[in-house]
């Protein structure tokens, strides 16, 4: 009977520490989803966002450990139309990591696009400027800047113009009689952030507790620059204001654990909000004290990008190493089009943290 009793309770606790953690989610959720207007676009982004992490917010820098490094891939629309690739990179770091009442942390990030078979590109270089206040061992607010220098261009004269209408269909032996000399603009760009981080994580081969938690909001495009290809015309980039939530807990004793997160994103009239978990398996356990064994885990997880596309990601993590794949399933109304496929992407990280470089026990 004792056994059956303290078996409950452990199943109950479990559930219970799940729905503290995913509350904090609901209620970013709910929020966001009723105080916009239900509209959605397929913009340019990464399905793995907890690895862009200064495209999400610039307040990010300096979190994810010693050095952060990521590198990320994607292309989508193949089989509708020329392909859409978008590459990116980005690299961060703290310092004064001891310091009793906070840490400067700094990144750089790099984004380069190329969309259709107009060549249309958008390419940046971005820096990232934050400083994280500690409130005790485990709580920081952080507060991020971020500047860069961006620029859009058409690297093709490929399209189909009005002009070209021969009457029963598009004619491209037909002069579209536009000019692509000259395309490319030039612009400043700017953006700010604030997050919340919690970190009780603990995870060895004889205990697996507390939590991770993020939680910010940011906005890119400060100063509505314009990007205008027409000279002297006039077209501001909208600024877009991002929410998310993202967190990392293990399930009781046991190997499994859930890493869940929501993300939102508004821009113009366009939203996009996008939800799931992974769900990870540890291979190896991790020792904090000799570091005989390093950390080696596996995860799945299924993402919703609501009106678009159901996401299947895999992720595997050892020592601070990352490779992460993720195939999008449209289910938009370009679905009969592209018959479901949406994009393919895939990315590397890697992560130094403070434990890392303490030498080992012998």
């Amino acid at each position: 009977m004792t056994a059956f009793f303290f078996n409950y309770f452990y199943v109950y606790s479990i559930f219970a520490y799940i729905i503290m953690v995913m509350k904090y989610f609901c209620t970013l959720f709910i929020f966001l989803f009723f105080s916009s207007g239900f509209i959605f676009s397929q913009d340019v982004h990464f399905s793995m966002m907890k690895f862009s992490p200064l495209t999400v917010n610039p307040s990010l820098a300096g979190l994810q450990g010693k050095y952060n490094t990521n590198v990320n891939f994607r292309s989508q629309w193949n089989s509708v139309a020329d392909p859409f690739t978008t590459m990116g990179a980005s690299f961060d770091t703290h310092f004064f990591g001891n310091h009793d009442k906070g840490f400067l942390a700094a990144g750089v990030n790099f984004f380069y696009d190329i969309a259709g078979n107009m060549k249309m590109t958008t390419s940046n270089a971005n820096l990232s400027l934050a400083y994280h206040i500690r409130m005790n061992n485990t709580n920081t607010i952080g507060l991020g800047l971020q500047g860069g220098y961006a620029s859009r261009g058409l690297r093709s004269g490929n399209g189909m113009f009005a002009s070209q209408y021969d009457g029963t269909g598009f004619n491209t032996a037909i002069s579209s009689g536009e000019s692509f000399i000259g395309t490319n603009n030039n612009f400043f760009d700017t953006g700010a952030g604030i997050v919340y981080s919690h970190d009780s994580y603990d995870e060895t081969s004889f205990s697996s507790r507390g939590f991770k938690l993020l939680i910010g909001f940011s906005t890119y495009h400060l100063t509505k620059p314009n990007y205008s290809y027409l000279q002297g015309g006039k077209d501001d980039l909208n600024m877009r204001f991002v929410g998310f939530a993202e967190s990392e807990f293990m399930l009781g004793k046991s190997n499994w654990g859930l890493m869940p997160a929501v993300y939102y994103q508004r821009q113009g009239n366009f939203q996009e909000i996008y939800v799931g978990t992974y769900i990870k398996y540890n291979i190896v356990n991790s020792t904090r004290i000799t570091s005989f064994r390093d950390r080696l885990y596996i995860a799945y997880g299924p993402f919703y990008r609501f009106g678009d596309a159901f996401v299947n990601k895999l992720l595997i993590d050892y020592k601070g190493f990352a490779l992460g794949f993720a195939y999008d399933i449209n289910l938009s109304s370009l679905t009969t089009a592209s018959k479901g496929r949406g994009g393919f992407e895939i990315m590397f990280r890697y992560v130094l943290t403070e434990s890392a470089e303490r030498p080992r026990i012998n």
